[in-house]
């Protein structure tokens, strides 16, 4: 599979993450990230409206609820011939394996390709003191990432997201051919944000990661279709 950077929309209406797509030439296809911000403001229309102009979407809504709600949830989604969808991994192997069920009834009802499952793991603003002393969880960042990656695979998941600082571990720990895609992407010269684990382009590639979510290094730079071949100049050498 192509490793692709995947361009995080987070704007806050249709029109602006429309307007901002259509500064691409026509012919460069990309791959997009629409999470909640995005799709509870404007809806499945969204999707289609971004397919529309040849893009490929990653529907990013991080499902967590009961097996039978996300499984539900997931046949709807699958319906969307969406190229990836999260679920959180913390919902335990009941649920993980409720959404893939769902995923692939949905998608074979509407004879679309059915979206890569990913799993999150630990979000990139969850650091050391967050895990331990909010979360009640014990241990290092690095372990919980890897009991989640483990439990994700064993529930048919097709990858996790996970920092890329982690990514090398989960492919010891499950196999190189199980995805990690990365969020906390920045280039050296972009700030952090409210981002904790991060690390560059050139990084991530080098630690093995499956593809890249990047946001405003985009988003918000004064000329974003180039800010963008830049970053895959970069992961791609």
């Amino acid at each position: 599979m192509k490793r692709p950077i995947i361009i995080a929309l987070d704007f806050p209406t249709a029109e602006r993450a429309l307007a901002f797509l259509d500064q691409f030439p026509a012919d460069l296809h990309v791959t997009v990230k629409i999470g909640m911000e995005l799709f509870y403001a404007a809806g499945p229309s969204i999707v289609t409206d971004v397919q529309s102009r040849g893009h490929a979407v990653f529907l990013d809504l991080k499902l967590h609820d009961i097996p039978n709600t996300v499984e539900s949830a997931m046949r709807v989604i699958g319906r969307l011939g969406v190229t990836y969808t999260t679920v959180h991994a913390a919902g335990g192997h009941v649920m993980l394996s409720a959404a893939k069920r769902g995923l692939v009834a949905g998608a074979m009802a509407a004879g679309v390709t059915a979206p890569k499952l990913l799993a999150i793991t630990q979000l990139t603003s969850t650091n050391q003191a967050i895990l331990n002393q909010d979360q009640q969880i014990m241990g290092t960042v690095r372990a919980s990432v890897v009991h989640y990656a483990k439990l994700a695979r064993a529930s048919d998941c097709d990858g996790v997201i996970c920092s890329a600082q982690e990514v090398q571990a989960i492919h010891t720990a499950v196999g190189a051919d199980f995805l990690g895609i990365t969020p906390g992407i920045r280039p050296a010269s972009a700030q952090s944000d409210d981002q904790q684990r991060v690390m560059t382009p050139a990084a991530a590639a080098k630690a093995g990661s499956n593809g890249l979510v990047i946001g405003r290094p985009i988003t918000q730079a004064a000329e974003p279709v180039q800010a963008y071949r830049d970053i895959m100049t970069e992961w791609s050498n």
